[in-house]
């Protein structure tokens, strides 16, 4: 993971697929799974900044800490 945040971002399970978190991710950290309709996190370029998370109109993502 990045070096700003020991947290994480994680899905669970109510993206629509809106792309809001991707349009905002400042780090281009979020890639589009365009074919299951769902967003993916590549922690070796996420910063852990949370905007993802405040930018998601359904709340579909959560920080969490990464397991260890």
């Amino acid at each position: 993971m990045g070096s700003w945040s020991t947290l994480k971002p994680v899905l669970k399970g109510k993206c629509t697929f809106c792309l809001f978190c991707w349009i905002f991710c400042p780090e281009g950290a979020i890639i589009q799974d365009e074919a299951n309709k769902k967003v993916l996190f590549n922690y070796e370029e996420c910063k852990g900044c949370g905007i993802c998370v405040r930018e998601c109109p359904t709340k579909a993502i959560e920080m969490a800490e990464p397991e260890s």
